[in-house]
């Protein structure tokens, strides 16, 4: 072909799991395996009629002139690697991920958006498995005689639009020939109600309806209601209600639209069984702005009817409790929780300029003083801003809230999160019973719980239940997914770990939080290479508000790599700039450990603890510290934790 010549083509991309991990143990055996891996998979190319483009490590980059050949072949491959693995217990797995598009030829190479989108897919792909785009998928759906599961429209990073990817199905998997779950209908998913108003800054209003309806339902404790983060990748869909039905694992769907002109509102709203795709029930409502708190109250009445799920005595007053009389200080609020779900450092100001403008028009607003402490907490815990001022506001806020409302699930949330934060872990553990007792389907009550206390604890059967919880309540919440991982990570199942991160960083490709975690985790399995990778995404979404985090990143590689030197040389400016490298004094004293310096360890976590640092907390799960977990005043300080 013609060099710069452009044609239509189906590309694999497939990746050995693991495999950087097993060079760092044992290069030898790792080169053995990977000729191994390459004499497999070759004959398949060809016998598919793929053309090999080139080797990258341990990966294949191949070109096939058909879909249908590719996905074959991808099967045909783990085929083999699944039979290897139970005749002779071999343990290389494989990941891969198609697409098909446009690609130019150059030098031999192919580029193009069809490669780029491969790449990003096979990483999706459970271990032993096929991922393949939408676009694979419609011409292969009734060709191949496999069958296929839906994981949904996904950002990809460095691609404009969310791709939509499909699992396929494997042969040897039961789930293959079964028909699909019909799961209940009491597990339900509110979608995002459409804003039908003229003015399109009204957008955070529908948002808020959709935030508050899912919260008043969610405090019905017959059901389980999928939270807000994940059905609002859903907004503007035109996906089935079937579809999405499956993809959250939901048997009914509640679906609206929102109208407001001047002071007045229309809200429709129409529930559905999913697996009959029948209206369970359906209804307008035209209302003044003031009344937006009955429409709530009746929704979730109506929902609970319909699905003939019993509101016990206390639920009815809580459903029926205005969180306040002010419309204004209400659509204050709904455009700061429409604000503080962004997550991003302006975001959570602009939030607060909201929510205190909320609170000063109804002084008694509960639910605004919580959003408040929700601010200060973020931004001390994740941006580590002013930490000292932000905790007290924290506290400030969470008591008002309280005293407002001693009922109030959000609240007594924030202060076990709160409560977390200041190291008293059983006060931290009776707010969130409390909170989950109030409303068992807030996903952030069993997330924090698992994050706050029981992986500080080690009680890992409880922390696993309420985080698996969370995601059942919220499946496509990036951050629940990745404290998720982190629980592999903790507990030092780093396959597993980077397998949850993955998803959730395919969830949230913006979210460079997920880059930090997978970055320990592969400093931890000695996969350097890949620690470096993860670690410039990091430093490249964090430079701007904290200058020094690439000075703190080149220390971290030093270390890894034995340059002891370049760490020493770099850890006085650290020390004398802790906001600006997001360091810490929890991360210097690992530098001052690993320096052989365990004096200044210990100082630098002392110091940590005088500041109330957040991981102090996961002290006892932490590897870098495992040389030091017999000396006195690592004892001393777990006591001091109430972790010893």
């Amino acid at each position: 072909m013609p060099e710069g010549e452009r044609r239509l083509a189906a590309v694999m991309f497939t990746d050995i799991v693991g495999y950087t991990s097993l060079t760092q143990r044992d290069e030898s055996s790792s080169l053995q395996a990977l000729e191994r891996h390459r004499s497999l998979l070759r004959p398949q190319f060809t016998s598919h009629g793929g053309r090999e483009v080139k080797t990258i490590g341990d990966a294949f980059l191949v070109e096939f002139g058909s879909a249908l050949d590719a996905v074959l072949c991808a099967v045909s491959i783990q085929q083999v690697m699944h039979d290897r693995k139970v005749a002779r217990g071999e343990t290389t797995s494989l990941r891969i991920g198609i697409h098909v598009g446009d690609v130019i030829e150059s030098a031999g190479d192919i580029l193009g958006d069809a490669v780029n989108i491969a790449a990003r897919v096979e990483p999706l792909a459970e271990v032993g498995g096929v991922c393949i785009s939408g676009q694979v998928f419609d011409q292969v759906r009734n060709k191949s005689g496999l069958s296929f599961t839906s994981l949904g429209e996904v950002p990809l990073k460095n691609v404009s639009s969310p791709v939509t990817v499909y699992k396929v199905n494997m042969p040897w998997e039961q789930s293959a020939s079964a028909e699909p779950p019909a799961f209940s209908t009491s597990r339900i998913a509110v979608l995002p109600f459409r804003n039908m108003s003229p003015d399109p800054n009204d957008e955070y209003f529908a948002e808020g309806i959709t935030e508050e309806i899912i919260s008043t339902v969610a405090g019905i404790s017959g059901l389980d209601v999928i939270s807000r983060t994940s059905v609002m990748s859903y907004k503007g869909t035109t996906k089935r209600i079937e579809d999405i039905g499956k993809e959250l694992k939901v048997g009914s769907v509640l679906e609206g639209s929102f109208r407001k002109a001047g002071n007045r509102i229309r809200v429709t709203t129409q529930l559905i069984e999913v697996a009959r795709d029948r209206h369970l029930w359906a209804q307008n409502y035209d209302r003044n702005l003031d009344d937006v708190f009955e429409v709530q109250s009746d929704v979730a009445r109506q929902v609970a009817d319909a699905l003939r799920v019993k509101i016990l005595s206390e639920e009815k007053e809580r459903i029926v409790r205005k969180p306040t009389e002010s419309a204004a200080a209400y659509s204050l609020y709904m455009k700061g929780r429409y604000l503080w779900n962004k997550r991003g450092l302006d975001q959570i100001k602009q939030a607060v300029s909201c929510f205190e403008e909320a609170v000063k028009g109804d002084p008694a607003f509960a639910l605004g003083y919580v959003g408040l402490a929700d601010c200060f907490s973020l931004l001390r815990v994740n941006e580590g801003v002013d930490r000292e001022a932000n905790l007290a506001k924290t506290e400030d806020m969470v008591a008002k809230a309280l005293e407002l409302d001693p009922d109030l699930a959000e609240a007594h949330t924030a202060k076990g999160s709160l409560l977390g934060q200041e190291y008293d872990l059983q006060g931290a553990e009776a707010e969130f019973k409390k909170a989950i007792e109030l409303k068992p389907g807030y996903p952030t009550a069993h997330q924090w719980y698992s994050y706050w206390v029981l992986y500080a604890e080690q009680r890992w059967g409880e922390a696993l239940q309420h985080i698996e919880k969370a995601l059942e309540l919220d499946p496509l919440s990036p951050i629940i997914n990745i404290n998720y991982g982190d629980y592999f990570r903790n507990r030092r199942e780093y396959p597993k770990a980077l397998e949850v991160y993955r998803r959730a960083a395919a969830l949230d490709p913006s979210l460079a939080a997920v880059n930090l975690r997978m970055a320990d985790t592969y400093k931890q399995m000695k996969s350097f290479e890949d620690m470096d990778r993860e670690i410039a995404v990091w430093v490249g979404a964090a430079r701007e508000t904290h200058p020094l985090v690439a000075r703190a990143a080149e220390a971290e590689a030093a270390l890894c790599r034995g340059d002891l030197d370049t760490v020493r040389r770099a850890l006085p400016e650290l020390e004398a700039n802790l906001g600006a490298s997001r360091l810490g004094e929890y991360g210097v004293a690992h530098f001052h450990f690993a320096l052989g310096d365990t004096d200044g360890g210990f100082e630098w976590l002392n110091r940590s603890y005088s500041n109330k640092e957040a991981q102090l907390t996961w002290l006892k799960s932490d590897p870098d510290l495992d040389g030091v977990r017999q000396d006195p005043r690592y004892l001393e300080l777990l006591k001091k934790l109430r972790l010893g």
